[in-house]
């Protein structure tokens, strides 16, 4: 079970998290959702769709985007977060930023999903003195605005992650977090190449192994459009053959843009598996 604020997370069964970009400058969705009451009414349809979590970001973190200042982000995340509190789901805050954290679980959020894996010692202060909120640490190579301009070499990039996100779990535990609140990601696209994306992608299985459910999030990134040639518009069938491949392969959590299309493309892979199972 993951502890996630005000909710029990069961995390046997794929869980799909729906993001909620309230940013004018998101690659995927261009700022659709960047007014208040339109991220609100975005967020209430995932849900209608079927999203178990919805993730709230105020700043991108695409490559090469701009820092945000904390009080602008928090501007636009706090008003989101009060008017989704009803919503019946768990909502995820997605910032690096310790004030932005604080008054993320202020507001009422229930998981803090923190690019930066909780490297700050104050976003990880933040993170420990709450006692129930759910936390993705994910793996980073450098900032947003730089980390695709030289990825690194990795000698083993699933054992280098696997490594770097076992030691992060450890300081948050060791500061009090309990384990059952942890969530991993390998940041995919984050400060890797292609080849290193989909090698990490085919071995979730290895970072699994540490005892923490994994979340995948390679919805509508450039890893798929390498492979397809499609635009970002055009990446819905990549997307959910990636999705899918991630569930095989150790994934629990499912961070995507298209909920709807994403929660039939896993009622179908659970009926084959029950059948198999038969």
């Amino acid at each position: 079970m993951l502890l996630c604020g005000r909710f029990t997370l069961p995390v046997h069964a794929p869980l799909v998290m729906g993001i909620i970009n309230a940013t004018p400058d998101s690659f995927s969705d261009g700022g659709r959702f960047f007014a208040p009451q339109a991220a609100i009414a975005h967020g209430r349809a995932l849900v209608a769709q079927g999203a178990h979590i919805l993730d709230i970001g105020g700043e991108s973190t695409r490559p090469g985007a701009d820092t945000v200042p904390d009080d602008e982000e928090i501007a636009r995340v706090v008003p989101v977060i009060r008017g989704l509190q009803d919503a019946g789901v768990p909502l995820s805050v997605d910032t690096r930023k310790p004030v932005v954290m604080r008054a993320a679980l202020a507001a009422g959020a229930d998981m803090l999903n923190d690019v930066n894996g909780f490297r700050d010692p104050q976003a990880q202060a933040a993170a420990a003195a709450h006692p129930h909120c759910a936390l993705v640490v994910m793996h980073m190579h450098g900032e947003p605005g730089t980390m695709q301009v030289a990825p690194p070499d990795y000698a083993d990039v699933v054992a280098e992650v696997r490594d770097w996100l076992a030691q992060r779990c450890n300081a948050l535990r060791a500061a009090g977090v309990a384990p059952e609140r942890l969530v991993l990601d390998p940041g995919l696209g984050f400060g890797k190449t292609v080849a290193q994306n989909y090698r990490l992608l085919a071995r979730l299985d290895a970072l699994a192994a540490l005892g923490y459910p994994v979340l995948a999030g390679l919805s509508r990134k450039s890893m798929i459009g390498a492979v397809t040639g499609r635009s970002v518009d055009e990446r819905l069938a990549g997307s959910l053959a990636g999705a899918l491949a991630a569930v095989v392969h150790g994934a629990t959590l499912l961070r995507v843009h298209d909920v709807a299309a994403t929660v039939d493309a896993l009622a179908v892979w659970r009926e084959v598996s029950a059948s198999q199972e038969g």
